[in-house]
């Protein structure tokens, strides 16, 4: 997919203009406190490289689901903090999104200033389905950037949605892809376009329906699908086998079963669990056979002889892409599943693989788990996105962009 990028818009001049950039700096938060700014690094690269050449830089982005109301608790003040911190610079924060003190601090910037908007999700207007609600808005905040102003897009994590600053501003300025979107564009495009085999899917996290897509798109191209996670206990449900009170979607057990029964040669599922008695990091784990989950325990993450299966299938992967977690890495007792697929991959990667952790919770993972992110060639900060786009779904923040 070839786009306007963010070299060509600098390659213009942008010293004196404004540029919108939206970026995806929904990052994780614990009473206030920043617990992943992996999201807020990655935006860094495009914010600066405008900074530094000059343009007055507005930038918007969403914080959790604030249900297009003001919510203290989603204020995006500690990122603009963190963002500042990272780029060696004082980020100024307007307390509205479109209003007086947004309006005020934009006239006011002077070249290589960098305003952070509050929370675009605190105007119901950004996930309007409204077209005309979007576009209000998204007039609104092209005029932040004045008549010669520009659009960069990139929040990656955001471009499966039609949403005011997201696509409706695309429609108004001249528009590019920032340094992250650009790249994670290519990575996706290795993946789908030009894949080095053996091919190897890693999927886990909670739900079969979240992945289903991926899993049908990708059955017919990867040589193996691993399956692990919450999503696991539908697979194994879907074979006769009794879960416990493992997490279970029982309207997708059918599906299961016709995925199952259609690409039995690529899907592989866990031999082992480890339970517990409940969902508590302080639940002692016990490991028993996939088959012999006792009733009254749930699984909450995939055994030592599971790793040691899908070691051997992904070894020897020229590609690897992963999402979701194996089991819940939060909870020290219920992490070597995680842990042990996350280095089996990177292995891979050291060995020449082209290895790509699709967002997310599996991003996450590997920063909390305290892993090299330079283990692996790629990280995406975009795990819905790049499971849309796996899916061979259109995703309108790119297709605005190409437009």
């Amino acid at each position: 997919m070839a786009l306007p990028n963010l070299n060509d818009l600098l390659a213009q001049g942008v010293s004196g203009r404004g540029v919108l950039v939206r970026s995806d700096l929904n990052v994780p938060l614990n009473d206030g406190v920043i617990t992943d700014a992996g999201r807020i690094t990655a935006s860094v690269p495009t914010i600066k490289a405008l900074s530094d050449a000059g343009a007055k830089v507005v930038v918007t982005a969403h914080l959790g689901r604030p249900d297009g109301k003001p919510d203290p608790a989603l204020s995006l003040a500690p990122v603009a903090t963190k963002l500042g911190e990272e780029l060696g610079t004082d980020v100024q924060l307007a307390a509205d999104v479109v209003g007086e003190d947004a309006t005020r601090r934009s006239l006011s910037l002077a070249d290589g200033d960098v305003l952070l908007v509050e929370n675009i999700r605190f105007d119901p207007r950004e996930t309007s389905k409204d077209d005309a609600q979007r576009l209000e808005l998204a007039k609104e905040l092209a005029e932040l950037v004045g008549e010669t102003g520009a659009f960069v897009s990139d929040g990656f994590g955001v471009v499966h949605r039609k949403q005011a600053s997201v696509y409706d501003v695309a429609t108004l300025l001249p528009h590019y892809a920032g340094t992250l979107v650009a790249d994670e564009v290519a990575v996706l495009e290795r993946l789908t376009e030009s894949t080095k085999r053996p091919y190897a899917v890693v999927l886990g996290g909670s739900k079969v329906s979240d992945k289903l897509g991926v899993i049908e798109q990708l059955a017919t191209k990867a040589d193996s699908i691993v399956i692990g996670g919450g999503m696991c206990y539908t697979f194994l449900a879907a074979m006769g086998l009794s879960v416990g009170t493992s997490l279970l979607q029982t309207e997708m057990i059918e599906t299961c079963k016709k995925l199952l029964d259609t690409y039995a040669d690529v899907i592989r599922l866990p031999v082992d669990i480890v339970v517990a008695d409940k969902f508590a990091a302080d639940s002692p784990p016990e490991t028993v056979a996939a088959e012999a989950i006792p009733d009254g325990k749930m699984g909450l993450d995939i055994g030592p002889g599971s790793v040691d299966r899908f070691t051997k299938l992904l070894a020897n992967a020229e590609t690897i892409f992963w999402n979701g977690p194996m089991g819940v890495f939060e909870f020290p007792a219920f992490a070597a599943g995680t842990r042990g697929l996350a280095e089996v991959i990177a292995a891979a990667t050291a060995k020449g693989a082209f290895s790509v952790v699709g967002g997310g919770d599996s991003a996450a993972a590997v920063r909390a788990l305290g892993l090299p992110e330079d283990g692996f060639s790629h990280i995406s900060t975009g795990g819905g996105a790049s499971l849309e786009y796996l899916e061979g779904k259109t995703l309108p923040g790119l297709e605005v962009l190409s437009s």
